[in-house]
């Protein structure tokens, strides 16, 4: 079960169900999905649907991005323990539009990367498309380094990525 993390302005949690409707306002807007793999959400049962996935892979923990002033979720992220490279491990995350360039997804981010360190993680891999540069800094501002380039497809595979990958060794 993914542990609760508090930072300064966030508190880090498991997704529930409760926070169906405020997930909703993030997966269903373009400008947050355009560059992440699963498609914009175009009714609530997906993101719903989404939150119950979230609880069945034992090498994944999702969290909910609450901000503590408005006790709301505005955010989500995840780290995903590989299953290829022993030691290493995937983040990602997601914000709400309206909670953009505040600082909000690099503070969630430490404290996902500190949460990785308790696993005896090695290394933290992560990628951004090309076009979404500021993914990038948040990654930077994070300590991650540009290690190559590569790409990523959608999951339904109707647009392909160039992105830039980063890793940072623990």
């Amino acid at each position: 079960m993914n542990p609760e993390i508090e930072t300064e302005r966030l508190i880090l949690r498991p997704i529930a169900l409760s926070d169906a409707e405020d997930a909703f306002i993030w997966n269903s807007d373009p400008r947050v999905m355009e560059f992440l793999s699963h498609p914009t959400y175009t009714d609530i049962n997906q993101t719903i649907s989404w939150i119950k996935s979230t609880s069945t892979d034992k090498n994944k923990w999702t969290w909910a991005f609450i901000l503590k002033e408005e006790n709301k979720a505005i955010g989500s992220g995840s780290i995903t323990i590989s299953t290829k490279v022993e030691g290493s491990c995937t983040l990602g995350y997601c914000l709400n539009y309206n909670h953009w360039h505040k600082g909000y997804c690099t503070e969630a981010t430490k404290a996902m990367i500190g949460f990785a360190k308790t696993l005896g993680v090695k290394e933290i891999c992560a990628e951004h498309a090309i076009d979404n540069p500021r993914s990038g800094k948040v990654m930077e501002k994070c300590g991650l380094k540009f290690d190559h380039y590569g790409e990523y497809k959608a999951l339904d595979e109707s647009k392909i990525f160039k992105s830039k990958c980063y890793k940072l060794t623990l």
